[in-house]
């Protein structure tokens, strides 16, 4: 028992607890929930120590926090009506080369995006993020405002990426090769680690494959395993990128990542579908799945972002079937976790012709035990005494929810965010009523909206054929005037 009074949330409706014994979810009823600082006490039974907050559980359901493993927060928000429809043809569909580029915030708009973003997050229940930005002015402040258990993964390269005429993309390289770079990443990698909120942990991120050269991926490697943290890294991700790889090596992207020893348990790869036997993709060979599973590295998959440009990872059920440890992330807006479990669920029904695999159970395990595996935890993503008071109280009396006969089926295909009341990070209340509790939202979004309005007005002086905005991404119908 605590030596202090614990915060306990009694007679829980519905409670999702950590089956140590089978290493597994499981479904409690009428049970009580107590943490005390930041560390919970029981899960399910009676609690009968001292008591200090009580909380009527009878019309909840309790979860663990979800861990988001792959996100964007410092620009993606800002997309939101510019990037649903976009997409290359001449690209692979992708965005990344002549939409991307010319459509993101200045160094003052994106703790705003950000900002917006991590409350998104919240709404949505997630406790842990791995936030995926360059570095910026404000960045590690604004996260640990925010209440969030952060993971900072500030990214650099040795190359940037563009198009000349929107068919082919270059590679513009830097004279030291990324170097300067990392070393400004490194700064906040450590900051992060030894951040005085406790809160914040860090990754090591060579931006993508495509833009860092050898030097600097075996130099992010040894920062890394230095420092016992992750090692992440965007590959596979789209046609282009395939076809440069090959190109450049004669290697898929997950070959040349096996024979420079980066392909390994410490290792987190976004996102992974442009294998050698993804549908898209003709070549000769058959052995990149089997070379993930066997490496032990893990695939960080964020399915809503490639299904609207028409792309899917196929498929999360043929990844978790061969043994492949996956984790989910938003990756871009919307910042809606719940949805994006959906999504995983749903894309890979479609592509497998199966339910099995991707059923709710899947989806929720790799939103949190599976997304703990891959920070290398084990005190988040479950509700166990002992680990982490994380946890999402959703409100079972939703009309989103009801009638309530399987509560997270009902959470993630239906109701989603709208039903989320409140959230625990370290048994701090960071999300009370549905409303973010550290954060000032309306403030974030009116500053967010001049930072869009900056990067409408800057399009075509950064696009390759001078297309204003509204002729990159036309409105969704004319304007009638």
């Amino acid at each position: 028992m605590p030596d202090s009074p614990a915060t306990v949330i009694r007679n829980i409706d519905w409670l999702v607890a950590w089956n140590e014994a089978e290493g597994r979810h499981g479904y409690q009823r009428g049970g009580d929930l107590a943490f005390a600082g930041d560390t919970l006490v029981q899960v399910g039974g009676r609690y009968d120590g001292p008591a200090g907050a009580e909380i009527d559980g009878s019309t909840l359901l309790v979860t663990p926090g979800l861990i988001n493993v792959h996100s964007h927060p410092l620009s993606e928000p800002m997309a939101k009506g510019f990037g649903e429809d976009a997409g290359n043809p001449r690209l692979g569909m992708s965005g990344l080369y002549d939409y991307m580029p010319v459509y993101g915030p200045d160094f003052d708009g994106m703790p705003a995006c950000a900002a917006v973003a991590y409350a998104e997050l919240l709404k949505s229940g997630v406790t842990t993020l791995v936030d995926l930005s360059i570095p910026y002015p404000g960045w590690m402040e604004t996260m640990a405002a925010s209440g969030l258990r952060g993971v900072l993964a500030p990214m650099f390269r040795s190359a940037r990426w563009f198009t000349r005429n929107g068919h082919q993309v270059e590679y513009d390289w830097s004279e030291d090769g990324g170097k300067a770079a990392m070393a400004a990443a490194m700064e906040v990698v450590d900051g992060a680690l030894n951040h005085r909120s406790g809160r914040l942990s860090a990754m090591v991120v060579p931006s993508q494959i495509d833009t860092c050269t050898e030097v600097l991926l075996k130099n992010a490697q040894a920062a890394a395993r230095e420092r016992r943290i992750p090692l992440h890294i965007h590959a596979a991700q789209s046609l282009v990128e395939f076809r440069e790889i090959t190109a450049r090596h004669g290697k898929t992207p997950l070959e040349w990542l096996e024979f420079l020893g980066l392909l390994n348990e410490g290792l987190i790869v976004a996102h992974c579908i442009f294998l050698d036997d993804h549908s898209w993709i003709y070549w000769g060979e058959r052995g990149d799945r089997k070379r993930l599973y066997e490496s032990g590295a893990a695939v960080a998959h964020c399915p809503n972002v490639f299904l609207r440009h028409g792309m899917m990872l196929e498929s999360f059920a043929a990844y978790r079937d061969a043994g492949v440890r996956v984790g989910i992330g938003t990756d871009t807006f919307p910042h809606n976790m719940l949805e994006e479990l959906r999504w995983a669920a749903t894309g890979s029904r479609t592509a497998e012709r199966r339910v099995e695999g991707s059923t709710t159970a899947d989806v929720f395990d790799a939103a949190t035990s599976g997304g703990a595996a891959l920070l290398g935890r084990d005190d988040i993503g479950r509700l166990t005494p002992g680990a982490k008071a994380d946890l999402v109280c959703t409100d079972l009396n939703h009309p989103a929810m009801r009638p309530v006969r399987d509560p997270l089926r009902s959470l993630i295909f239906t109701a989603a965010d709208r039903a989320v009341r409140d959230v625990y990070v370290g048994g701090e209340q960071v999300l009370r009523d549905g409303q973010p509790t550290r954060i000032d939202l309306k403030d974030a979004l009116d500053r967010m909206d001049l930072a869009r309005q900056a990067a409408e007005d800057g399009v075509a002086e950064k696009d390759w054929g001078g297309r204003d905005g509204l002729t990159l991404s036309p409105l969704a119908f004319p304007t009638d005037s």
